[in-house]
């Protein structure tokens, strides 16, 4: 049986085609836009994929069929949003690399409707068995794998142990996140810089490395004697 055909919402002009499996990119480009601007007026707890498929002009089977829930969806509007605001750094000091970025992070969650909706996808997901399953398996494995890079990088640097580098990035999205679910996500300067700096001094704990990351000595000048 056919699915029904429930008329066009108003302003949609008419319901965008779904070419199976493969994405129809006008169709996708609508439905995050309309996902986005939701976000933005009425915050995660009202939205919904039947909005989103009524302001896109979309089928709801097609987006569930992209997204499988709304936890799905909004991880997608989140990540592109994020992705189009901060940048990875490489400043040459994996310090320097989480100070910058952990700046442009904070600043993201309080200035943009997806990043202030973030913290509602991590209480729904001490509820709900789909949306844990959506930030476990689908958000933080990209999140890590942007991450990993600044932490890759300081390992090849000398700067910590190849060894300790997963733990630390553990550690580091623990600072986030703690600082996100109590509310506390001003950019508090001298913070950052300090849990940064420990971040590091926590990975340089064999001899070899601490002396890679330490800044060459001076050599000596002239005697005179």
């Amino acid at each position: 049986m056919s699915e029904p055909r429930n008329p066009d919402p108003p302003g949609a002009g008419h319901r965008r085609a779904s070419i199976g499996a493969r994405r129809n990119p006008a169709a996708e480009a609508a439905i995050l836009e309309a996902a986005r601007a939701l976000l933005a007026e009425k915050g995660y707890a009202g939205f919904s994929i039947d909005e989103v498929a009524r302001r896109a002009g979309a089928g709801k089977p097609t987006i569930y069929r992209w997204w499988p829930s709304k936890a799905d969806l909004f991880i997608a509007v989140y990540a592109a949003d994020k992705a189009a605001a901060i940048a990875v750094p490489d400043t040459g000091e994996l310090a320097a690399d989480l100070s910058g970025y952990t700046k442009a992070l904070w600043r993201f969650w309080r200035e943009t409707p997806s990043g202030a909706a973030f913290r509602a996808l991590i209480a729904e997901a001490q509820a709900s068995e789909q949306a844990m399953i959506a930030l476990r398996e689908k958000f933080l494995p990209v999140r890590l794998a942007d991450l990993g890079c600044v932490f890759t990088r300081a390992v090849g640097r000398g700067e910590i142990d190849a060894e300790d580098a997963p733990a630390l990035l553990q550690l580091y999205i623990g600072f986030h996140w703690v600082h996100l679910l109590t509310g506390r996500i001003a950019e508090e300067t001298e913070l950052i810089d300090t849990a940064s700096r420990l971040i590091v001094r926590a990975g340089t704990s064999s001899p070899a490395t601490a002396a890679a990351a330490a800044p060459a000595a001076t050599p000596p000048g002239p005697r005179h004697d």
